[in-house]
């Protein structure tokens, strides 16, 4: 009776701790920035409005950085197609909705609502989608 095992190697380089410190700061940025963009919804206190704006700032540094490192994981990579582009893919996108998030919030304050608290919803959502991606075990790329 033979036994026969397969697994999937998983890649020889997943994401280090700075990439993913980087990936997880932008995450809790950007949902305080929703957080904030519900609060100033609510209360029409311009200062809610100012947070936000800081923490997309803040968000779109760290996914900034976070995309610098997943561009040298996708340059890295043996194959350059999966879950390596995919997430390449979706932080720069997350990245570029943000920056129009931030063009968004760069406004009066009263001139940020609703579009400003769509696009934070829009923005938070596919971070999430994107860490998942990202810091999900990769598999099939070692040899």
């Amino acid at each position: 009776m033979s036994t026969v095992t397969t697994a999937t190697p998983a890649y020889r380089s997943p994401p280090g701790l700075l990439h993913t410190i980087l990936l997880a700061g932008s995450v809790s940025l950007f949902l305080g920035a929703l957080l904030s963009d519900i609060a100033y919804y609510k209360t029409y206190q311009i200062q809610w409005s100012n947070f936000a704006s800081w923490l997309i700032a803040g968000a779109e540094l760290f996914s900034g950085l976070a995309l610098v490192f997943a561009l040298a994981n996708l340059i890295r990579a043996n194959q350059k197609a999966g879950q390596v582009l995919m997430y390449f893919v979706l932080l720069l996108a997350t990245w570029l909705l943000g920056l129009f998030n931030a063009f968004q919030h760069a406004k009066d304050a009263w001139a940020v609502m609703p579009a400003g608290l769509v696009m934070s919803a829009i923005v938070f959502l596919l971070i999430c989608l994107t860490a998942w991606v990202g810091l999900s075990p990769r598999v099939g790329g070692a040899r």
